[in-house]
């Protein structure tokens, strides 16, 4: 199952792939501590947090599931918002930074793939567009409810914190109803392929 079948099927297609998998958690955490960083906050860097070092993104749980589905998770970034600038749009930048890191990664993956024909690489790109955009749910703790909160004014966004409360049971219906693969998969893919042809104009 998973990537297991993979590594049964082919080592080095297997070995590809989950390299692929951390430097992926690893730049999308990164890219949210690193904002964090430059917009006021030094607790992603005090924690260690400003590193492309994989071994400071890493979740050991979300790391095992990566290795056996392919789909993991990485430790999450904190940031103090009182040390921020514009606590309401610096929140919405952080939460940004990560998908739109995996969006930049994953069009960088597809030249890769293009240019050396490492067709694995693909795999790595969909998934990295799957992340993004997952993550761009609007559910906490997903980076898609502090970008919707920074959007909205004081009163809406004061309502709006307390939808967290069902945060846990929002996400088990996204999982158990397969929303994820019949919202987010289309959206991935129609990106995926859209800049791969892209690309393919000038390769």
């Amino acid at each position: 199952m998973g990537l297991i079948s993979e590594l049964l099927n082919s080592p080095e297609a297997f070995l590809i792939i989950v390299i692929g998998l951390v430097v992926s958690i690893t730049i999308h955490e990164f890219a949210h501590a690193f904002v964090a960083y430059r917009l006021g906050d030094d607790t992603p860097m005090l924690q260690g947090r400003v590193t492309l070092n994989p071994l400071a993104h890493l979740d050991p749980l979300g790391s095992i599931l990566m290795v056996l589905f392919g789909f993991g998770w990485g430790r999450p970034v904190e940031y103090d918002v009182y040390n921020l600038k514009k606590p309401k749009r610096d929140t919405g930048l952080i939460s940004f930074a990560g998908p739109l890191s995996n969006i930049i990664l994953g069009s960088l993956l597809i030249i890769l793939a293009r240019v050396f024909g490492i067709q694995e690489l693909l795999l790595v790109a969909y998934i990295n567009f799957f992340l993004a955009f997952f993550n761009m749910i609007p559910i906490y703790p997903l980076d898609g409810f502090n970008i919707v909160l920074s959007l909205l004014p004081y009163e809406a966004a004061l309502k709006w914190r307390e939808t967290e409360k069902y945060s846990l049971i929002l996400i088990l219906v996204l999982i158990f109803t397969n929303v994820p693969s019949m919202i987010v998969s289309p959206i991935s893919s129609f990106l995926m392929s859209t800049i791969d042809s892209f690309i393919k104009l000038f390769l």
